[in-house]
């Protein structure tokens, strides 16, 4: 795993031993962030299941102003600490051991990308958009990255709007705009 593109090209994040972590592959990473390019320079970045941060430090990397990193898992929030420190991310980044749910509830601010890429089939995304729209923590012209598996996928969300899918194997890439 590593940073594709920007001023930390290059450079490998650290990631999880084992296999109950399912990283975002760099063919999907770059898909994604072909589909977002103009949702980035300076943005405000929420990303709600982090996991080992490689999402928001490609976006840090490539001209976003700031990123949120939220999980609940300790080996996560080491992991994603680690990744900010050795890329001098530091002043960029919030990270916090905490459920996203709690998280949306209090955080009164709004941002343009929120990535959103839950555990597989454990009923995550549409508690997870709902607590976007309902916390009113979008921007007008921001937008939301789900990746979601072919069993996981929900499209009908009170106040959001599909604006782009695609499909890569099992993943789906899906846009979200306020409707």
């Amino acid at each position: 795993m590593r940073i594709i593109s920007g001023c930390r090209r290059g450079h490998k994040l650290f990631e999880f031993d084992g296999l109950d972590v399912r990283p975002t592959t760099d063919r999907v990473k770059e898909s994604i962030f072909n589909l977002i390019q103009d949702h980035i320079q300076g943005a405000r970045v929420l990303d709600m299941f982090a996991g080992s941060g490689a999402l928001s430090f490609e976006m840090l990397s490539r001209g976003a102003a700031h990123a949120v990193l939220l999980d609940c898992d300790k080996r996560s929030v080491e992991i994603i600490k680690r990744n900010m420190r050795e890329l001098n991310f530091e002043k960029l980044c919030t990270v916090r051991e905490q459920s996203c749910f709690d998280y949306v509830k209090a955080c009164g601010e709004r941002f343009d990308v929120i990535f959103l890429d839950p555990p597989y089939n454990k009923g995550f995304i549409e508690p997870a958009l709902r607590s976007v729209t309902e916390n009113n923590i979008l921007d007008r012209d921001g937008i939301i990255v789900l990746e979601s598996d072919n069993t996981d996928f929900k499209s009908d969300i009170d106040g959001l709007r599909v604006i782009k899918q695609r499909r890569y194997g099992r993943t789906f890439i899906t846009l979200y705009a306020l409707a």
